[in-house]
């Protein structure tokens, strides 16, 4: 899926330094073979496995998050077998300098400074306001304009905590906390953020030169085929706000980071409801 390192033209031209190793660029097809490893199975998994397993046909249940989950863990394997491919070893050192989970590194010099992680902050808040307001605004005109893609009724997971009876169902439910838990760990750190913006934005650049942070965020929004209602919000804030900063600062934990903001409000809140908390 990526060329080897001995394509010195590409390398030279595209290929991002870290350390004394240079990360070998994918070709348009790798590209899109990592993309396909990724957005296939969530589609099969969303459209096809959670319906059959949910117990109402018209009411979202957790077996939805269960089996997404399943393909979220399924990306981070991904993301390990073609790491091992190209270093020959899954050793920290590799992941680190590899995958961008470095320190943030200069625009302009491309040395590591630590300062720079001072812009996270700025990054989550205008992460969040795009979220809440931007990117659902976006959303509805897209439904609107393709009624096709709304989401089903008993796709939304809305109804779970709609209701009081449904809030009071989740007191002491701890499996039900570990299982989002779980799940948004593999979403926004082990899963989508590893596999777009620490294996593939790095190796993009041979294809698409220094507009590989805007290609790279409009396949991150097209891979969400499992819920196309919210993929031109996602094609916006997967742009803006994970693959422009990672880039910028050839560091992936800024996208981690501005991708887990939500993750981590809903763990708090369903948090709350598991201990009985109102």
């Amino acid at each position: 899926m990526a060329e080897s390192e001995s394509n010195s033209t590409r390398n030279d031209v595209a290929a991002d330094v870290v350390g004394e190793a240079i990360l070998p660029q994918c070709t348009a097809g790798g590209i899109f073979a990592v993309w396909a490893a990724a957005a296939l199975p969530m589609a099969v998994l969303g459209w096809f496995v959670a319906p059959a397993l949910q117990s109402d046909p018209h009411h979202a249940g957790f077996e939805r998050l269960a089996v997404l989950t399943a393909g979220l863990v399924w990306q981070f394997a991904v993301v390990a077998v073609l790491l091992y491919r190209e270093a020959g070893t899954l050793a920290w050192s590799a992941w680190r300098t590899r995958l961008w989970l470095g320190v943030p590194r200069s625009p302009r010099g491309g040395r590591p400074q630590p300062t720079l992680w001072l812009w996270i902050v700025p990054l989550v808040a205008v992460t969040a306001a795009l979220e809440l307001v931007i990117a659902p605004a976006l959303d509805r005109a897209w439904v609107s304009l393709v009624p096709a893609v709304a989401e089903p009724s008993g796709f939304s997971m809305n109804g779970l905590l709609a209701s009081a009876d449904a809030r009071a169902r989740l007191v002491g439910a701890w499996d039900i906390w570990g299982l989002y838990a779980v799940s948004a760990l593999f979403n926004t750190v082990l899963g989508e953020e590893l596999l777009f913006r620490g294996w593939l934005l790095p190796r993009m650049a041979g294809v698409c030169g220094r507009w590989d942070w805007l290609l790279n965020g409009a396949l991150f929004g097209l891979y969400h085929l499992h819920q196309p209602w919210g993929l031109v919000g996602n094609v916006v804030v997967g742009t803006l706000c994970f693959a422009w900063p990672s880039r910028h600062f050839r560091c992936a934990w800024f996208g981690i980071v501005a991708h887990s903001g939500q993750s981590v409000f809903f763990a708090v809140l369903l948090l709350g409801l598991v201990l009985g908390r109102p």
